[in-house]
């Protein structure tokens, strides 16, 4: 059996209340039960000793008692659930209730045994007797025993007002119990409906929309959060589609253009229009190659970008390698007239690196300085700290990217300028190779340029610890 959230959080609303409701309503019985307890024993101690009070005014002079007015005080003190009587030194009877009035004394005690039974269905009860001693001036002039229904009992008034407490206890548990469901109810459809329609835009994201949005703030930091994650996840998807369009573009234009110069050509020589000399052969033969490195560059960009690319790992000074790498390129720079110059903060730079692989990610990033800078131009290759390890750093003045493509060009086969990018050759995807390399070794690649001013790529590799 499956719940939704919204019927799990009221719930839980409703037990939480409940519970609370329940441990101070045991809690307020407990207390109220213990005081109760010791209230009655305490007032009836009382009014016995007042009532022994009473009756020692009721001694004269001479020494003989005013039997109305012990009778009145007794009937009173009857009332009230106490049965008197007053004996004096020598054992003889002043007065009795009992002898009094016998049948109200045990309709009395019938009724209190009533009451502690209403209110403890369990209740042993017993009819209790104590002494106190009657006094007149300084002396004791006589004994009041005064029973009653024991060990303690409730008068009707006194029970009332438990069973009222009782009753209001009651409807507090009530009206928390209905207060919880409203404000579970509340806070659910705080938290579902938001959650409705993330679900719904993931959805129709699975569905193929790259247009989804949640434009809705819920002032939840997570569920805005998730709302957030979701957003992003569109619009990323939205750009990686739009990717994916222009790859399939650029892929379908660069095996066209090859593939028409091998048809028309192939044709030609076919209708005998062309003569299969060498230079024709060689065209073609180019063609063929130029094919040839752009599949090899998808081979080596899935392999690159594979879990299962092994590293040859070994120490790599990256201030030499880097160096190395530059006085290879300078004749190719030099017969552009371009500029290319080394400079470095540190004598070394200890990397755990495949050397191979890192000297193409470098070597990638000289080859598109050297396609974008114009003669006359210069690029340097610095080597210095970053606050993860080593950096390296290759900057040129060339045409810069636009702010637009810059977030895009580590993607496969993504030019910021289609016919430009043409013009200078390669399958666009070299930098997506690089950044492969750098990842593979635990590194991280970023990018900044300004058009017309030229741009900065940063390699920043961890130093090999041991």
């Amino acid at each position: 059996m499956t719940w939704s959230l919204r019927t799990r959080l009221t719930l839980s609303y409703v037990l939480v209340a409940l519970l609370c409701v329940l441990m101070v309503s045991a809690l307020a019985n407990g207390v109220l039960e213990s005081s109760f307890r010791r209230y009655a024993r305490d007032a009836q101690t009382r009014k016995a000793q007042a009532v022994a009070a009473q009756i020692g005014a009721q001694l004269g002079p001479e020494g003989a008692w005013d039997e109305a007015g012990i009778t009145a005080i007794g009937m009173a003190a009857l009332e009230q659930g106490m049965i008197l009587k007053l004996s004096t030194p020598d054992g003889s009877v002043v007065w009795d209730a009992t002898v009094h009035n016998s049948g109200l004394c045990v309709q009395m005690i019938d009724h209190l045994a009533e009451n502690m039974a209403s209110r403890y269905p369990n209740w042993r009860g017993s009819y209790t007797e104590n002494l106190y001693p009657v006094r007149s001036g300084f002396r004791d002039v006589a004994t009041l025993a005064v029973g009653y229904y024991g060990p303690f009992s409730f008068s009707d008034q006194e029970l009332s007002f438990i069973n009222t407490l009782n009753l209001l206890l009651l409807w507090v548990t009530l009206a928390a119990l209905v207060f919880a469901v409203s404000l579970g109810l509340f806070m659910a459809r705080r938290i579902t409906v938001p959650l409705g329609r993330i679900a719904l835009a993931t959805q129709r994201i699975a569905g193929g929309h790259r247009d989804v949005r949640i434009d809705d703030t819920t002032r939840v930091r997570e569920l805005d959060g998730i709302a957030r994650t979701v957003n992003d996840l569109s619009r990323s998807l939205g750009e990686q589609e739009a990717l994916r369009r222009r790859l399939t573009t650029d892929m379908a234009h660069e095996l066209r253009t090859p593939l028409a110069t091998l048809q028309s050509h192939l044709e030609a020589l076919i209708d005998g229009v062309w003569e299969a000399d060498s230079p024709r052969l060689a065209g073609l033969h180019g063609e063929i190659l130029r094919i040839n490195r752009m599949v090899a560059d998808m081979e080596n960009l899935a392999r690159y970008e594979s879990d299962s690319l092994v590293l040859s790992r070994t120490t790599v000074d990256l201030v030499a390698l880097s160096l190395t790498i530059v006085a290879n390129h300078q004749p190719q720079f030099r017969m552009q007239g371009i500029d290319l110059a080394f400079a470095s903060d540190l004598t070394e730079a200890q990397v755990s690196a495949d050397s191979d692989k890192l000297s193409q990610a470098v070597i990638n990033l000289l080859s598109n300085a050297l396609k974008f800078t114009p003669s006359g131009g210069f690029v340097r290759v610095r080597v210095g700290r970053s606050d993860s390890g080593v950096l390296v750093s290759v900057s040129d003045t060339g045409i810069g990217i636009e702010a637009k493509d810059l977030p895009f060009v580590f993607e496969r086969f993504y030019r910021a300028d289609s016919s430009r990018a043409r013009a200078t050759g390669g399958s666009g995807i070299g930098l997506a190779i690089t950044r492969a390399i750098v990842e593979a070794h635990g590194g991280s690649i970023a990018a900044s340029s300004e058009p017309g001013k030229g741009s900065e790529f940063r390699i920043s590799l961890p130093l090999a610890t041991g």
